[in-house]
């Protein structure tokens, strides 16, 4: 095969290959020389083998990753690729198999840990695709709102709805032609996950006779599936915010030839075996996994001693697991697409998760649609666990995918819009309506001018708080003064700003006070769910992001508002003389598989979970940021080497490379690196020149 890899001034790699099937093996090998220690840690999550070698705290998600059968629902889906997909995939799995021991040796943290690289299966890529997704569509919410409803009754069950910290969000925006100076769409946006380190995202461009595209892939998977640019066409995507996953609670017991669930339809039989989890420095842990005709069991199961009592654990349905199908079809179409006709073909294949795509092309093509397998069902499915042993709760067939016209600018932002019929909760608008408005105030956009738009910090759903603040009568001196900065602040989230962090001061002390209210506190006791499933039953983060609703619905007649706020002022007041500002207090704080090295600081971002630049903190929680814009991107439609990108870290992912985190600044910054093709400008790294059998 012929092979080059060549890489830009920010260490991204450009990859040139003689057909599809070496480009794929390049990227494999690409990932596994940059990115060794995250794309091995991804197949141990998939497998639920990560407290080999990460020890106690990682039992948690290992237990989900097997109940939920992650990895056997991986080896389904790649079992039913086409033939020629299925290829594509091993080729790319040959190239890591290949970059694995050279990744290995640079990267410390294998030593650290005493992991050594392990062989990849063809299936690995489909299982850490459904690994980084299985919680996108926040199905853990059903849990919180049988809760609250059992608790604080049924009228309460969407009291809490938001878009919280346990699902992923983005920001993305189309402007035609018309808006821009060139004449020719820019498509911008951010998506917003937890931030990692390494980035989930990399920076990628591939090249064979057929394929010449830039885009943004996810480390151990082919192709580029969300973000790309291939010069004639572009496309990004926002989560959808859709419905797609089920709860089941059932009915099992043991009998004389195993386990058996009941359904509508009577007893049945449920598969059934064991497995150990292997703990570094540890005992082994042993679970059972049980999986129903609705589908795995993963909370609660059956008493080991063949006890004749029913239990009633609750199971997950959820599409891959039923039909087998991710929508991997679709990313070889989307390398190779040429106008926005061939992307809407393309993502009619697509599956998990659910998405909306904004694509434009040079040719004057637009869209802007879902993608992805929504099932159709019963009302209860999408909101609460439903008993498995009733009828009325099968699945029965998919939903048709939603499409808008675009007029001068598209925008999505996971609020309301084509997705309404297909979800339960959605962001607040404030995103939506806050990008559309920056965006209509111009009619000449650059690609650069985004960066306006990404690193916007107003604050709009300050304006409850503010509104019961400026009506509180007769406060103390330091009160009033409070009072005073707080109403005269401009409502921006900027990390230079000590109004900002006297605004989320307050915040959280009316988080806290609220979530410890004899109306709320029964919320607080213990659920006896699993612990991956905290982000989502945490009452202090349900409170944070529902504080709008709270602070202005009539369901809670018992809370006094003004009385809540009042005393959350003065204790702000008394604290201190408030001279931090929110930068000092609004750290980024990424997740990383190891723990980073001690005393090491990450620096202050402006921003917050409402604004533009979705840097999220939970208020009352911590002022900390783990989730924001993973990565941020123009695609410039009149020349696609004016395009831009920028991710939070680096290209590689080996501590002490020069483009380990060379990005970071910039991307504190609200800057871009710019989008490279012509291979005149980028440095040779490597030919190869060999045979290799795909």
């Amino acid at each position: 095969m012929t092979t080059e890899v060549y890489r830009d001034a920010w260490g991204i790699p450009h990859l040139r290959a003689a057909d599809g099937l070496e480009l794929a093996f390049a990227q494999g090998r690409n990932a596994a020389t940059d990115r060794a220690w995250q794309i091995e840690v991804e197949r141990h999550r998939v497998q639920g083998t990560t407290a080999a070698f990460l020890g106690a705290d990682a039992v948690v998600w290992d237990r989900f990753a097997r109940q939920s059968r992650l990895a056997d629902t991986a080896r389904r889906c790649f079992e039913a690729l086409d033939a020629d997909t299925a290829a594509w995939v091993r080729a790319y799995v040959d190239g890591v198999n290949a970059g694995l021991p050279e990744g290995a040796d640079s990267t410390p943290e294998f030593a650290a840990t005493g992991l050594a690289p392990g062989h990849w299966e063809p299936w690995v890529p489909l299982g850490i695709w459904i690994s980084a997704h299985i919680l996108f569509a926040g199905f853990p919410t059903k849990l919180w709102r049988e809760e609250v409803a059992r608790r604080l009754g049924d009228e309460a069950t969407t009291l809490f709805a938001t878009d919280g910290p346990g699902t992923s969000g983005s920001n993305g925006w189309l402007v035609t032609g018309d808006r821009t100076a060139t004449g020719a769409p820019l498509i911008a946006g951010d998506p917003h996950r937890f931030i990692e380190a390494p980035g989930i995202y990399q920076q990628i461009h591939l090249v064979c006779p057929d394929v010449d595209v830039v885009g943004l892939a996810v480390p151990g998977v082919p192709g580029l599936a969300h973000f790309g640019h291939t010069g004639s066409v572009a496309w990004a995507i926002t989560n959808a915010m859709s419905d797609y996953q089920d709860l089941y609670r059932e009915r099992l017991r043991r009998s004389a030839t195993g386990v058996e669930a009941q359904g509508p339809d009577g007893w049945r039989p449920a598969t059934h075996h064991r497995e150990t989890i292997e703990v570094a420095g540890g005992e082994p842990v042993e679970i059972e996994v049980i999986e129903t005709d609705r589908g795995p069991v993963i909370i609660g199961g059956l008493a080991a001693d063949g006890a004749a009592s029913v239990a009633e654990p609750i199971s997950l349905r959820y599409p891959p697991r039923v039909t087998a199908r991710l929508g991997f079809d679709a990313i070889p179409a989307l390398l190779r697409a040429r106008t926005v006709a061939d992307v809407d073909r393309a993502f009619d294949a697509w599956a998990e998760p659910v998405n909306v795509v904004h694509a434009a092309d040079t040719e004057g093509g637009l869209l802007h649609r879902v993608a992805g397998r929504v099932p159709v069902r019963h009302e209860d499915n999408r909101l609460r666990v439903v008993p498995a042993w009733e009828h009325g709760h099968e699945w029965q067939g998919w939903h048709d995918t939603p499409r808008a016209d675009v007029e001068d600018i598209a925008v999505m932002a996971n609020a309301r819009g084509i997705a309404t019929p297909l979800g339960v909760e959605f962001a607040p608008p404030h995103r939506a309506d806050r990008i559309a408005g920056l965006l209509r105030e111009s009619k000449s956009w650059t690609a650069p001018a985004m960066a306006a738009v990404h690193t916007d910090t107003h604050l709009a759903s300050a304006a409850p708080l503010l509104e019961l603040v400026a009506a509180l009568p007769a406060l103390s001196p330091e009160a009033s003064a409070l009072r005073d900065r707080l109403l005269a602040w401009d409502r921006r989230m900027e990390a230079d700003s000590t109004d900002a962090a006297l605004y989320a001061a307050v915040r959280s002390a009316v988080v806290r006070r609220l979530v410890a209210h004899p109306e709320l506190a029964v919320l607080t006791e213990p659920f006896g769910y699993p612990e991956v499933f905290v982000p989502w039953l945490y009452p202090p983060v349900k409170v944070a992001y529902a504080l709008e609703t709270l602070l202005t619905t009539g369901q809670l007649p018992g809370i006094d508002r003004a009385g809540v706020v009042r005393a959350a002022v003065d204790e702000v007041a008394a604290a201190g003389d408030h001279t931090d500002t929110w930068g000092e207090l609004h750290r980024l704080a990424p997740w990383q598989a190891l723990p980073g090295t001690a005393g090491e600081e990450w620096p202050g971002l402006s921003g917050d979970h409402d604004c533009v630049l979705a840097t999220s903190s939970v208020p009352g929680v911590t002022d900390h940021s783990a989730r924001g814009p993973a990565a941020r991107y123009v695609w410039d439609l009149a020349r696609r080497e004016d395009s831009l990108w920028v991710v939070p870290l680096g290209a590689r992912g080996i501590p002490g490379d020069p483009h380990h985190r060379d990005q970071l600044p910039r991307w504190l910054r609200g800057d871009f690196v710019p989008v490279v093709t012509d291979f005149d400008q980028l440095t040779p790294e490597h030919r190869t020149e060999e045979n290799h059998d795909h």
